[in-house]
This record gives C-alpha cells, sequence and structure tokens, in this order.
C-alpha cells in the first residue's frame, strides 16, 4: 500500500533572495535626505505662491473661476498645515533624542 504525501498549504516555500540591500554611507543619505526636504519645501513655496497669484487674478477680476481659486487656497492651505506638522514632529523627535540617557 503506497500512501501519497499531502502537502500543506502553510508551508513556506524558501526562495533565494535575489536583490541585495545597497549600503548607504551617511554621506549619501543625508545628501539624500536634503534633496528631498529641499524638494518638499519647494513644493509648498509653489502651492502657496500660485494660490497668491490665483487670488490676486480674482481681486483683479481676471478669473472666472471662483471654485479654482479657493480650491488652490486649500490646497496651499494643507500642505503648509502638513509641513509645519511634520517639522514639528521632527522637533519633538529631535528632543526625545537629547533627553536620553547615554
Amino acid at each position: 500500500m503506497e500512501l501519497n504525501k499531502i502537502s500543506s498549504p502553510f508551508t513556506i516555500q524558501r526562495q533565494p533572495i535575489e536583490t541585495q540591500v545597497v549600503k548607504k554611507t551617511p554621506a549619501v543619505a543625508q545628501n539624500e535626505f536634503k534633496a528631498a526636504l529641499s524638494d518638499a519645501i519647494k513644493n509648498v513655496n509653489a502651492a502657496q505662491n500660485e494660490s497668491s497669484e490665483a487670488t490676486l487674478r480674482l481681486a483683479r477680476g481676471e478669473a472666472d473661476n471662483l471654485h479654482e481659486v479657493m480650491i488652490l487656497g486649500q490646497k496651499a492651505s494643507i500642505t503648509l498645515q502638513a509641513t509645519v506638522e511634520v517639522r514639528n514632529k521632527v522637533i519633538e523627535a529631535y528632543q526625545e533624542i537629547m533627553r536620553m540617557q547615554v
């Protein structure tokens, strides 16, 4: 009598990992973080400037669509609020690290 092996659906199939983890130096990581932060701040500034321009066009009577101006204003406001909250969290994390005893 021959018994067939029943395979479990819960077995883990081990496959070779083909991707290697690329290690970065602190200088490279710092430059990437600086570039990402700079881009984020530039995007917030661009949203603020776009909102200001739309508001000025509306005040001069050049803008026909009030909805677009209001949407641009809200987008600029939300991006600025999000940026301030991220800044607050970063400062809070830094202060927490500085309070740690070594």
